[in-house]
C-alpha cells in the first residue's frame, strides 16, 4: 500500500529538496490557518462594534479598550469605508467617531499653537486634556489621554510637525518640525529633573563630549525647545515646559 503524507518519507532518506518542499507546505498551511483566524476575529470585532457603537462613542475608557482590540489584529477603526482595513468597522460606528477624532485633532493643533510661546512646542498630554474638558464642561463626552494620543496619530500623514513624545514617565505633544533623536529626548528628560542642562552637566553626568552637547543644545534652542540663560558662569539651557510647571506649582502653593 502506498504511503501518503509524512509517512511517505519514513521509509527512505529525505533529500534536501524534499525537506524544502515539506517546509514550504507546512508554512503555507500555517499561513492559511492564520488568515482564517484573523478573518474570524475581524468578523467578530465588526459585530461587537455594531452592538456597542453608542458606548464606544460616549465612554472614553470603553473607547480606549476597543482601540486596543483593533490594534491587536491590525484594524484601523478610523479608516474610511473604502479602506480594506477597518472600513467595515468604521461603517458600523458611523461618521460620529471619525469626526470626533478629526475635530479633536483640530482643537489640539489650536491649543499647541496658542501655548507655543509658553512651552516651546512641548505640551503635556494631560494639560491638553484638562484644557479641552474645561472648555466643554457641558458636554457629556469627556476627552481622555488615549483620545488625544489617537487624535494626534491621525495627523501623522500630514508630516512630522505634530507627534507624541515620551519624556520620562510623561507624554508630551511635540508641535515643532522634525523628529526628535535620542540625544534630544535625553536632554529633555534631564531638564524635567533639574529644570536645565549645561555642557558641563552633560559631560560630567552622561560623558558627552562638548561638540556633541553643543550641537544638540543649539539645535533644540533653534527649534524653541530650550531657552538660554547666559547670565551665570556657564550658559544654562532651560525647558520652557518645566518653567511653566514651576510657575503653576508656585501659583497653587
Amino acid at each position: 500500500m502506498k504511503k501518503v503524507g509524512l509517512a511517505a518519507f519514513d521509509s527512505k532518506k529525505l533529500s534536501t529538496q524534499q525537506y524544502n518542499d515539506l517546509g514550504s507546505t507546512i508554512v503555507s498551511v500555517q499561513q492559511e490557518e492564520l488568515k482564517r483566524q484573523l478573518s474570524q476575529f475581524q468578523e467578530r470585532l465588526s459585530h461587537f462594534a455594531s452592538a456597542h457603537a453608542s458606548e464606544i462613542k460616549n465612554n472614553a475608557k470603553f473607547r480606549a479598550e476597543f482601540a486596543e482590540m483593533c490594534a491587536a489584529i491590525g484594524v484601523d477603526p478610523l479608516a474610511n469605508s473604502s479602506s480594506k482595513k477597518g472600513g467595515r468597522i468604521a461603517s458600523f460606528l458611523g461618521k460620529d467617531v471619525q469626526d470626533f477624532y478629526f475635530e479633536l485633532a483640530v482643537k489640539i493643533v489650536e491649543i499647541c499653537r496658542q501655548t507655543r510661546e509658553d512651552n516651546g512646542g512641548m505640551v503635556k498630554v494631560t494639560e491638553v486634556r484638562d484644557i479641552l474638558n474645561a472648555r466643554n464642561k457641558t458636554s457629556a463626552i469627556k476627552v481622555s489621554v488615549d483620545d488625544i494620543v489617537t487624535a494626534v496619530k491621525t495627523l501623522k500623514k500630514l508630516g512630522d510637525g505634530l507627534g507624541i513624545v515620551k519624556v520620562g514617565s510623561q507624554q508630551f505633544i511635540k508641535s515643532v518640525p522634525g523628529e526628535m533623536n535620542p540625544d534630544q529626548i535625553t536632554v529633555l528628560e534631564t531638564c524635567h529633573v533639574l529644570g536645565f542642562v549645561s555642557v558641563s552637566l552633560l559631560r560630567d553626568n552622561l560623558g558627552w563630549k562638548p561638540t556633541r552637547s553643543k550641537s544638540t543644545l543649539e539645535t533644540m534652542t533653534g527649534a524653541g525647545l530650550l531657552w538660554v540663560d547666559g547670565q551665570g558662569v556657564e550658559t544654562q539651557y532651560w525647558s520652557p515646559s518645566w518653567i511653566d510647571d514651576g510657575y503653576m506649582v508656585a501659583a497653587n502653593s
